[in-house]
């Protein structure tokens, strides 16, 4: 299961509607793909569906979406944001990265 910090429910309302998303009806939909500097790097965007490969979670008013391949890596991730002047935005704690690099974008297991 992925949870959703409150700061980031805020920020992801406010982003998805500006980008014509529903937030009520719409999905975040998070995933890891191979690169960044520790090996995997996390994927964030909005999205309208629902694929059959898709786990779908719900938490703090928010729907994600997770693909199969990357909930074996996000099982028990908080997603939270950080903002102002020292902000990194988004930030993904997951328990399972054994490292991660200095911008928090990447891990590795």
């Amino acid at each position: 299961m992925i949870k959703v910090a409150e700061t980031a429910r805020e920020k992801v309302t406010v982003l998805m509607k500006e980008e014509g998303f529903d937030p009520s009806n719409d999905y975040v939909r998070v995933g890891v793909k191979s690169g960044g500097c520790s090996g995997l790097s996390y994927e964030l965007k909005f999205d309208s569906i629902l694929h059959e490969e898709d786990k779908l979670f719900e938490d703090n008013q928010v729907r994600i979406l997770v693909d199969k391949k990357s909930l074996l890596y996000l099982a028990g991730t908080v997603l939270e944001y950080s903002g102002g002047l020292n902000g990194k935005g988004f930030v993904f704690n997951n328990p399972n990265a054994q490292r991660t690099c200095g911008c928090g974008e990447s891990f590795s297991l």
